[in-house]
C-alpha cells in the first residue's frame, strides 16, 4: 500500500491540498497526518494490550513497515516503548477496557 500523503488524501477527495487540510482540521480538530498518527498509536496501544501479536506484526498492522520506526514512534506518542506498555497493561481488567494514556487519548 502506499504511504498515506495529505496530496494523495486531498487528491482523493477532489480537493487542493491546503482546501483538504483546512476541512479535515476543522472536521477532527487536528491536521489530517496528526490524526493519522493519533489513530495508529491507539490502535497500536489497544493492540499490545489486548493481543500477544509480535511487535513487528503490531508495526505493520498499524502501518509501519519498521518495527524500530514504530517503536520509536510510539515511544514518542506515550512515553512508554511498546514491550513496557504491554507489560504495563496486559493484565488491566477485561478485554477492550485499555485506553491509551490520558494525555493523548482524544484527537
Amino acid at each position: 500500500a502506499a504511504p498515506w500523503t495529505v496530496e494523495r488524501l486531498a487528491r482523493e477527495a477532489g480537493l487542493s491540498r491546503a482546501a483538504f487540510a483546512r476541512r479535515f482540521a476543522a472536521l477532527t480538530g487536528r491536521p489530517p497526518l496528526a490524526y493519522l498518527t493519533w489513530w495508529r498509536m491507539t490502535l497500536a496501544a489497544r493492540l499490545l494490550a489486548e493481543s500477544a501479536l509480535p511487535l513487528a506484526s503490531v508495526a505493520e498492522r498499524v502501518g509501519y513497515t519498521s518495527e524500530f520506526a514504530f517503536a520509536h514512534a510510539f515511544k514518542r506518542w506515550c512515553g512508554l516503548a511498546p514491550g513496557r506498555y504491554r507489560r504495563a497493561h496486559a493484565d488491566r481488567g477485561p478485554r477492550g477496557a485499555v485506553h491509551p494514556p490520558r494525555a493523548v487519548r482524544t484527537p
